[in-house]
């Protein structure tokens, strides 16, 4: 029994190592690629290709080789390995066993162009490496061939198993795709891969060419929303393909690292505002199309923030997700609400959110997805199929106008139709109803023209006694005019020589400009003479009723040089003040005065004494006024001389 249970241990022992064996042969054992005359291209692929993962990135090339290191290498569980932790380096090696009489020239190829840094370990035939970097960090000049993918040269001058190293660093996720060419077969597959991508942006430049023309003859801005979103798409494709840096700044590296993120945002940007445009979303979501503009707000706060924070976060692409579903969701709603321009939009976006989900669940490590160069160009091919698609939907949109505006012009035709016959049907009882009113008109145009002959000699008359009636209304206003003046001169008498109240008074000097002007004639009643150089033309001043010098240009007011001069209270009250004193003969008393014409007695009886002392001057004169009456005193002689 115990010799039982110690060979049992012993078997399984074995049994154990053996299996420990078997698995370290599978795990160190990596093919290698054999290079013969028939060899012209080759993928590296699963156990040809083995990683190991510097997540810290301190290994060294010398402890990479070192056998410690060197077993920590495994080969790639998927046919095309990537880097899952972005940022951090990864170390692969593959074997090559060369030929020499292949007689061909070879070179090592990596078909993803957006890998930032290679580092390059190449054995020569005594086993001393060479390093040699590659990568879009680098200048483009810096290439050994001038071509969008990475090359390197290999020497198949010799008769040995190589092991070839490169450490790869990438801040986006990156396919580390390994291809062995041939020289002629790298060089008819760049001219025919050149030639597709010809192809393909001339097909996309083709869709902008056309929408744009689109756009000048119909003046809708979605053909100018699809021709930006189309040069965006052109743009980031170029970045992500390497033909921008080839050709576009080939000596600009850092620009080159993170120049896809503008592309990226106005691919967005003029998808969504594509779609708000050619859906109409405004007129049929209101609440998508409030998503679909917060949505642009935010993917710019997004892109400012990488911008002006941290630039790595431009290469967190996923985020397109956001606006892609937005816009898919949104063609969706609205296609099944009735829209049939929006099924070739649904359709074409379908294609789009397929590729980049597919790229999607890729770089999140489902893995058995990544098809290869396939996968690789799958966005590309689903952004043909987009295109394409949202043309027929662009097309459709115009298609469903043309048939409403076609319709509506058969609509109008049928109006018209029917306008002109009611119109004939008007005309026609029109014509009737003409020709019996013309019938009624001529039976009674023989009646006015009865009526027009008596009309003419009763006019004839009434001609005469008109001009007569002119003859004496004109004698009658001549009359009128002497009267008038006549009872303004009466009047005129009567206020200056009878006794007259207030209210009458007023009526004769009622404001302010009939007393300046009876001063102005009074003053003036010959010719003007200037007080200061003694000139005779003058002109009107600037006050009321007052005469300036043409030549000195001294103004002399209607006022000045008589007793109102200064005066402080209103002249129509003062003209009557001086009336009433004149006609009292200086018998009425201040209070009276100011109960007449409600004015402070202190200011009555000033007046009233200097008009009385007037008075007195001027007794002689008085008696002499042959209806001038109170005017006499106005004049203030005195200051005249």
């Amino acid at each position: 029994m115990k010799y039982f249970n110690r060979g049992k241990r012993l078997a399984i022992l074995s049994l154990l190592l053996l299996t420990a064996m078997l698995k370290g042969a599978s795990t160190y054992a990596q093919e290698a690629v054999q290079i013969d005359s028939t060899l012209r291209e080759h993928i590296f692929t699963y156990g040809e290709i083995e990683c190991l993962e510097d997540l810290k990135g301190t290994l060294t090339f010398d402890q990479v080789r070192s056998d410690s290191i060197a077993a920590r290498f495994r080969s790639s569980p998927v046919s095309t390995p990537q880097n899952q932790h972005l940022g951090a380096p990864v170390w692969f090696r593959i074997k090559v066993r060369h030929d020499r009489s292949a007689h061909r020239f070879y070179l090592l190829e990596f078909f993803d162009q957006t890998i930032d840094e290679i580092d390059a370990y190449l054995p020569d035939t005594n086993g001393v490496y060479k390093k040699q970097q590659i990568g879009d960090k680098y200048p483009f000049a810096q290439r050994w061939f001038h071509h969008k993918n990475f090359e390197l040269s290999l020497d198949n001058d010799r008769e040995d198993e190589a092991v070839y190293y490169f450490r790869i660093s990438s801040a986006q996720t990156a396919d580390v795709i390994i291809v062995l060419r041939s020289i002629d077969r790298f060089v008819s597959y760049a001219l025919s891969e050149y030639l597709t991508f010809g192809i393909f942006y001339g097909m996309i430049f083709i869709f902008s060419f056309y929408n744009l023309i689109m756009f000048i003859a119909m003046r809708q801005r979605q053909y100018l929303y699809y021709v930006l979103y189309n040069l965006s798409v052109v743009l980031y494709e170029m970045c992500t393909d390497g033909i921008a840096y080839q050709w576009l700044w080939p000596n600009a590296p850092n620009w080159n690292q993170y120049a896809f993120a503008w592309p990226l945002l106005s691919m967005s940007i003029f998808a969504l505002l594509f779609t708000r445009s050619l859906l109409a979303v405004h007129v049929r979501a209101p609440l998508l199309n409030k998503l679909i503009m917060g949505v642009i707000v935010a993917r710019c706060g997004y892109f400012l923030a990488c911008l002006l924070i941290n630039p790595y976060w431009f290469n967190y692409k996923f985020v397109e997700l956001i606006p892609l579903a937005v816009a898919f969701y949104t063609g969706l709603y609205i296609w099944l609400r009735g829209y049939r321009p929006a099924r070739f939009f649904v359709l074409g976006y379908s294609f789009l959110f397929v590729g980049f989900m597919l790229k999607f669940f890729i770089m999140l490590g489902y893995t058995w997805l990544n098809f290869g160069i396939v996968s690789y160009y799958s966005l590309s091919f689903c952004f043909i199929l987009e295109m394409f698609f949202l043309s027929f939907a662009v097309g459709d949109k115009v298609r469903l106008l043309k048939k409403k505006r076609d319709k509506a012009h058969r609509q109008m035709i049928r109006q018209m139709t029917e306008n002109a016959r009611l119109k004939d049907s008007q005309n026609r009882e029109l014509e009737a109803q003409v020709q019996a009113r013309t019938k009624q008109l001529s039976e009674q145009a023989d009646v006015i023209a009865a009526q027009n002959e008596v009309l003419i000699k009763t006019n004839s008359l009434l001609e005469a006694q008109a001009a007569e009636i002119s003859r004496m209304n004109a004698l009658l206003e001549q009359d009128n005019r002497q009267l008038q003046t006549n009872v303004e001169k009466v009047t005129r008498a009567r206020a200056l020589s009878t006794s007259l109240d207030f209210e009458e008074f007023s009526k004769i000097y009622p404001d302010k400009e009939s007393c300046l002007h009876f001063l102005a004639d009074l003053k003036w009643t010959g010719t003007f003479r200037c007080r200061k150089c003694g000139n005779e033309h003058y002109y009107p001043g600037h006050q009321p009723f007052s005469r300036r010098c043409s030549k000195c240009s001294y103004e002399e007011s209607a006022t000045a040089y008589t007793i109102y001069q200064n005066i402080r209270i209103p002249i129509n009250k003062a003209f009557y003040l001086t009336f009433l004193v004149y006609s009292t003969k200086g018998r009425i008393s201040s209070h009276k005065l100011s109960e007449i014409l409600e004015i402070r007695q202190s200011t009555c009886w000033s007046y009233a004494t200097r008009i009385t002392k007037m008075m007195e001057e001027r007794k002689k004169e008085l008696k002499q006024a042959n209806g001038q009456g109170w005017s006499l005193l106005v004049l203030d002689e005195r200051e005249d001389t």
